[in-house]
């Protein structure tokens, strides 16, 4: 064989590498090839459902593949978080938690997971403002500065449901106690759906909720919202007043939904899924769903949301130990 055919031979094989490593690079960039779960870790009818399974319809549009949401409630979130932690980390199984899990390190002290060492974080998903609501038949007061009266005048008398010991319902209930000097009695539930059905129902009086899960309820008429956190009233509210404006400038709590992947999950793919995503939340009808919600669609993706989640853990924990709040 001569030198000519020798070099051609040897261009022809290295044409044949590149095209068979870029065919292994296009298979990991493919991704979805087959349905993706996505853990939500709590029951379904909460609020991390109000904008999950709205969600998955549009990935699953977008991509052609299912994004399957598999509800695993219990301990705050924990118990769905810890199991996401364990999961391959192939892109299949993503996480999608809450401002309750950067709340939990400070109230679960034996965690089997780290929500920063176990996890990629890819972006946030939604960010909604707390809403103080009651049930309209349980609690006759109309007006915020009526229903703290009546708190103040009948300490422990008056309770509040939450999706969870640790959850950011708990700790917002426990925040709006230490600033407006009242008891209200706690009752941790396993799920914001459970804790808000049972207010509808009648059962307990009042939940500092994810604006997400209530705001059908809402404007149905099912329970009355008071309040909404933050120095601004919400746009899909307009006539529910602000903490602000009700003499309370410093309750700024919001709940927020964000998406993670195991930790190992190859870079191609978690971009992949953030675009992917990205693309969903473009959508109209995601920006009218967010929208209907009292819902932003926050711009803050994988390092920027990794800072984000850091400086949540170090605000609750903070507020976990100025309020005293506990498991029950």
């Amino acid at each position: 064989m001569t030198p000519k055919f020798q070099r051609r031979d040897v261009l022809r094989l290295a044409a044949a590498s590149a095209a068979a490593l870029s065919g292994g690079a296009w298979a990991q960039t493919a991704w979805p090839t087959r349905p993706v779960t996505m853990i939500v870790p709590f029951p379904a009818g909460g609020g991390t459902d109000a904008f999950a399974r709205p969600l998955s319809a549009q990935f699953s549009r977008i991509t052609g593949q299912t994004l399957v949401i598999d509800n695993r409630g219990g301990a705050g979130g924990t118990v769905g978080a810890s199991i996401a932690a364990k999961a391959h980390p192939d892109g299949y199984t993503l996480f999608m938690g809450a401002v309750h899990h950067a709340i939990a390190p400070a109230v679960y002290p034996k965690l089997d997971y780290d929500i920063e060492k176990d996890f990629v974080p890819l972006l946030l998903l939604a960010n909604v403002p707390q809403v103080v609501v009651v049930n309209p038949k349980r609690v006759t007061a109309t007006t915020l500065k009526a229903f703290v009266a009546a708190a103040k005048q009948n300490p422990g008398k008056l309770n509040y449901a939450s999706a969870g010991a640790g959850t950011s319902h708990h700790l917002a209930g426990e925040l709006f106690k230490l600033q407006t000097g009242t008891f209200i009695t706690h009752i941790p539930y396993r799920g914001a759906g459970p804790a808000l059905q049972d207010l509808i129902a009648g059962n307990v009086d009042v939940m500092f909720d994810g604006l997400g899960s209530s705001a059908q309820h809402i404007k149905a008429g099912r329970i009355k919202a008071l309040m909404v956190a933050g120095n601004k009233r919400n746009p899909a509210f307009p006539d529910v007043p602000c903490a602000a404006e009700v003499g309370l400038p410093d309750y700024t709590v919001t709940t927020w939904y964000g998406l993670w992947a195991p930790k190992g999950t190859p870079a191609d793919v978690q971009a992949k899924i953030v675009d992917d995503m990205k693309k969903a939340l473009a959508t109209d009808d995601l920006k009218a769903i967010w929208a209907s919600n009292g819902s932003e669609i926050p711009n803050v993706v994988g390092p920027a949301y990794g800072a984000f989640v850091n400086a949540e853990i170090k605000r609750w924990a903070a507020v976990v130990k100025e309020s005293g709040a506990k498991l029950e």
